[in-house]
């Protein structure tokens, strides 16, 4: 693209429309602000700094991104109404952090019922595109348009001592985050909701036993492993569907040519830059993990049936016949589209697991 100068003709009417309503959008063609919760090198953020620094790239330096990590413009489970009401204009949401909000989202949200990362990322595309419930709720409710789904790759069961089989978690207190309290509750531990920066402090002072929810490359950023070195992978599939989000009156009012940007680096990342960089990261985290004193322990195929037999399909009937009730929505027709979503993309799937990686080093 070469450089030119925005906002003197269409984007200039654009953003006089925007000041009106938000007076912080004024300036949305060529500057705006990233807004994430979590560090910059936490799970998600590895494919956020990718789409930032790309659109920055392939610009020219046309469109400067200001970027504000680890909560320092809006805390935790403000960043919705942040993009919502235009004081950030982009932002990574953790619909576990927006229960209440986000009701038809939370039918994405499960475990024990795929394989692979990179292709819960395609099926929360596709379901995106076809089920108008869905798109509904980010783009009129939250008047927000969903540049791109990411997850939080692989949570294993983390935890301060070891255990021989699952029954060993028993009547211990292990954080869970959205419906990984799910899983905890069903294998026999007690779930502790607790937002991400707080965990590290409860597993020294010994509030938690463990930690489950909490994908592997924030686990180890995080340093979780200094107190709970023990990494065990239990079968249940990827973890935590993540979206990040563009306030819509910005995305729709910026020039067509930033937007084309836009949409190609999206496209680039579900066509395999996603798995690219998670590939290194998790390669790069495993090598870490192992050298700072981490066991990366997987249970038995057995154990693994009989967890997936105890969650599934339980915890998407419960959200079908309450959740999305309540709603007002057709949660079987959304199911249905998963299920489709499912059998065409995880067979797909290449980006392995940490355990696997430790094994096939």
């Amino acid at each position: 693209m070469k450089r030119r100068t925005f906002l003197k003709t269409s984007a200039a009417a654009a953003g006089s429309a925007f000041v009106a309503s938000a007076p912080s959008l004024a300036l949305a063609a060529t500057s705006f602000k990233f807004d994430s919760y979590v560090s910059d090198i936490a799970g998600p953020s590895w494919i956020d700094r990718y789409y930032l620094d790309e659109m920055e790239k392939r610009t020219n330096g046309e469109v400067e991104i200001r970027r504000y990590w680890s909560g320092s413009l809006n805390k935790v489970g403000e960043h919705l109404a942040a993009a919502r009401d235009g004081t950030s204009e982009v932002t990574l949401i953790s619909p576990g952090y927006y229960q209440a909000e986000l009701p038809v989202t939370r039918g994405l949200e499960w475990y024990f019922r795929m394989n692979n990362a990179d292709a819960l990322q395609k099926v929360c595309r596709d379901v995106y595109e076809q089920f108008d419930p869905l798109r509904t709720e980010w783009e009129q409710r939250h008047r927000s348009k969903v540049l791109y789904w990411t997850n939080w790759n692989y949570a294993p069961l983390v935890l301060r001592e070891p255990i021989e089989s699952l029954d060993d978690l028993k009547g211990k207190r292990i954080r869970g985050y959205g419906v990984a309290t799910d899983v905890i509750e069903a294998l026999g531990g007690t779930a502790v909701p607790m937002a991400a920066p707080e965990v590290y402090q409860a597993l020294e002072r010994g509030i938690l036993d463990g930690v489950y929810g909490f994908d592997f490359v924030t686990a180890v950023a995080y340093k979780l492993h200094e107190i709970a070195p023990n990494f065990y992978d239990i079968g249940d599939g990827p973890h935590a569907p993540a979206a990040t989000i563009m306030n819509k009156q910005f995305y729709d009012g910026l020039p067509d040519d930033i937007r084309k940007v836009s949409d190609e680096i999206v496209a680039d990342i579900y066509g395999g830059e996603f798995s690219r960089i998670y590939e290194d990261v998790l390669a790069r985290y495993v090598k870490t993990a192992e050298a700072e004193g981490v066991t990366l322990s997987t249970i038995s195929d057995a154990e693994k049936q009989m967890a997936r037999n105890e969650v599934q399909p339980a915890q998407v009937q419960k959200w079908v016949e309450t959740t999305a009730k309540e709603a007002g929505i057709d949660g079987e027709e959304m199911q249905s589209l998963i299920e489709a979503a499912i059998a065409k993309y995880d067979p797909e799937g290449t980006l392995r697991r940490p355990y696997e990686i430790s094994q096939r080093a």
